[in-house]
């Protein structure tokens, strides 16, 4: 109870700083512009403007630019799926391309099958009336494990949660249109365990 209440939305502020302050993050801290760069001024010049940014980074260690902003969040990038052509993808051929689930099989992501979902929806029927109806129901789209389903049930679509296929790169939680997905630590701390990496 004292868990609950007192520390069930503390965020390891300490992994933040760590990757931060690593090799890595030094890295990613280059090249930080080069996408709202092409975003803002297109292909020829977005990608010129970001190869200097690096060069400046790589050599003196700063940005002309500081650190620029994308504008949106990835759930504000998001536009309703009548604004669009739908994609039909191609099967996956088992040589180049995979279906999710042999993937996730890879991972060796367990969870027990009785602990408490994870993937919080907030309102059910927010998810149907605007990430289905409006959008298309992305979520069964850009989640890299197949968690998330819409099955007609009495003539009614459902959203279908299966949360034992969860990787926990935390998408939903960040691309839902509504921000109506909420990724929690799971009960037990179980997920995927990728032995081989």
């Amino acid at each position: 109870a004292a868990i609950a209440s007192c520390r069930a939305n503390d965020e390891p502020i300490e992994i933040e700083r760590g990757w931060r302050d690593s090799a890595i993050g030094q890295d990613l801290k280059r090249v930080r512009n080069v996408k709202p760069l092409w975003s803002k001024f297109g292909t020829v010049v977005g990608v010129a403007l970001g190869g200097l940014d690096m060069w400046t980074n790589q050599l003196f260690g700063f940005s002309f630019f500081g650190t620029l902003k994308h504008g949106l969040t990835d759930a504000q990038s998001l536009e309703p799926a009548a604004q669009h052509k739908k994609i039909d993808y191609p099967k996956p051929d088992g040589v180049l391309t995979f279906d999710r689930l042999s993937s996730v099989f890879l991972s060796n992501t367990n969870h027990e099958e009785d602990q408490p979902i994870h993937l919080q929806v907030k309102n059910p029927e927010l998810q149907r009336t605007s990430e289905l109806d409006v959008f298309a129901g992305p979520s069964t789209r850009y989640c890299p494990a197949g968690v998330y389903e819409w099955v007609e049930k009495d003539g009614k679509p459902v959203f279908v949660i299966n949360a034992q296929n969860c990787v926990h790169c935390k998408t939903c939680d960040i691309k839902d249109p509504n921000q109506n997905i909420n990724w929690v630590p799971p009960q037990g701390g179980e997920g995927p365990v990728y032995p081989n990496m």
